[in-house]
């Protein structure tokens, strides 16, 4: 219900000229190729400030001046959260970086003469390291708590082992079909991941073993008509919203009691260091992760699926099986501080996100 009538809001017909700027500009980035998730974090970022906006009397794109985005700045920085808590400078980054996009749009397109935002400094970003990434032994720990004689309970062991194997996004994981899954080559093909592009993940014997055993025993009694081929499905038979996705595998981090908080990117994190830590050079995570630049420029170099699978193999933690584990039958430190501080900056981001 709640999301129902979070689309009407959105659907809602503009309150001020500025708001409408503000749609004509998004249903822009749609016609250019920008993704629906894109557009919509956009939307959520350009509302708080036409929200912001409307409360100060201000009804037209001519009326926002230097000093006014200066000051919504200022709002920024002094606004605290329900917790009591500041936006992180990331978080206000990140609110602000579309604003300066859609004024310089604005500006192309003639809506006003001179494009104020051109000239606003965004907060500086210091580079963060993860608070929180489990041992191998803590992952273990966590999936061993999952019944698996239970249809929830192996679905949950399933996708825990894919996301910790492939490292793939919460978003990436609702949209996996049935049809992307190459077991028998051990990849996964992720489609229109982040930036609109494919790309082939490895994914380890074990995260396999377990998920064929779910997509042959858990998700036959999960699966209701019309199937549409999602792999991950709810209690109800549905694909996951990204909220109940993330509520799923917190329950399953809570309940190993490690003092660690946090949901799927935890998982993804985790992959990234401890095959890190194992000797993989940071170009061959950077492939599994979908992570084309670092640090703002373009170091990505492309690496044959092939050699990609073979590293994995050799320094993800659980990429093999242990003898009689089938559940069938029962890079440079600076680049490698880049691609932490970069999975730390996504999940920071993914957070804000709220549920569509």
């Amino acid at each position: 219900m709640a999301r129902v009538e979070k689309k009407r809001k959105q659907q809602a017909a503009p309150k001020t000229p500025l708001e409408l700027l503000m749609h004509e500009h998004l249903a822009a980035l749609g016609v250019r190729g920008y993704s629906a998730n894109t557009i919509h974090s956009r939307r959520v970022h350009l509302g708080f400030f036409t929200e912001w906006a409307y409360q100060h009397g201000l009804r037209d794109a001519i009326e926002v001046t230097r000093p006014v985005l200066e000051r919504y700045q200022r709002y920024l920085f002094f606004y605290r959260k329900k917790n009591g808590e500041p936006l992180t400078f990331r978080s206000q980054h990140t609110r602000l970086v579309p604003l300066r996009v859609w004024f310089r749009w604005m500006t192309r397109q003639n809506h006003i003469l001179h494009n104020p935002a051109s000239e606003i400094e965004l907060p500086r970003l210091g580079r963060s390291l993860p608070k929180n990434i489990f041992s191998a032994q803590e992952v273990e720990q966590i999936m061993t708590l999952c019944d698996v004689e239970e249809p929830i309970g192996l679905r949950d062991r399933a996708l825990m082992e894919v996301i910790y194997s492939t490292g793939m996004r919460r978003l990436e994981i609702i949209h996996l079909k049935l049809f992307d899954l190459a077991l028998d080559r051990g990849l996964i093909l992720v489609r229109q991941g982040k930036g609109n592009k494919d790309r082939y993940v490895p994914i380890g014997e074990r995260a396999i073993a377990w998920l064929q055993k779910y997509i042959r025993e858990g998700r036959p009694q999960l699966a209701i008509e019309p199937d549409d081929f999602t792999v991950f499905l709810t209690a109800q038979g549905e694909p996951f919203s990204r909220c109940h996705l993330s509520y799923a595998v917190r329950q399953r981090i809570d309940a190993a009691k490690l003092g660690k908080t946090g949901s799927c990117h935890l998982f993804r994190h985790t992959m990234a260091t401890l095959m890190h830590e194992n000797g993989a050079d940071i170009r061959f995570i950077q492939q599994m992760l979908g992570h084309e630049d670092l640090k703002s420029t373009q170091i990505y170099t492309q690496v044959a699926i092939r050699t990609l699978q073979q590293v994995h193999a050799a320094t993800h933690p659980a990429a093999l099986l242990e003898p009689g584990e089938n559940p069938s039958l029962k890079a440079s430190n600076a680049d490698a501080e880049a691609l932490l501080a970069a999975l730390d900056r996504e999940a920071e981001e993914d957070q804000e996100e709220p549920d569509e």
